[in-house]
């Protein structure tokens, strides 16, 4: 059974509109300069790098919980690139660990355990080498 579910619909593609079916998130789409659009909007990648942040982010707090370590702040910043793979398109990721207040051996260990209970780490393993990089403040 499932703890949370949510739906979000797109139409136009990369030049159009994506919205959450609760109309909570609504969001102009626009290919990226880069890819020979205007930049005036969102890209898919920059969605996918925000929740992927944010769930990591989410789920290194919670591992710190588990394991009873008192964070004095985090931040998670998720890299994402669109990447020719032949005929077909194929994603890379880099996820960046800031941590405050732990020694380099627990930061590293515990952004390793985040990374094996993050949902979004779950659902790419095995597609994308991610390897996540940790830095102590």
């Amino acid at each position: 059974m499932a703890l949370y579910s949510t739906s979000a619909s797109a139409t136009g593609g990369r030049q159009g509109k994506a919205a959450t079916s609760d109309g909570a998130f609504s969001v102009d789409l626009a290919m990226p300069k880069e890819l020979g659009g205007n930049g005036q909007g969102n890209n898919p990648e920059q969605l996918f790098a925000a929740g992927y942040a944010a769930c990591f982010d989410s789920a290194l707090n919670h591992v710190a919980r588990q394991k009873k370590i008192a964070l004095k702040g985090s931040k998670t910043t998720v890299d994402v690139s669109l990447n020719p793979a032949g005929a077909v398109f194929a994603l890379g990721v880099a996820i960046a660990v800031e941590i405050e207040g732990l020694d380099e051996a627990a930061a590293a260990d515990l952004v390793a355990t985040a990374h094996e209970v993050c949902p979004y780490s779950n659902a790419i393993r095995g597609n994308i080498d991610v390897k996540p990089t940790v830095t102590v403040k």
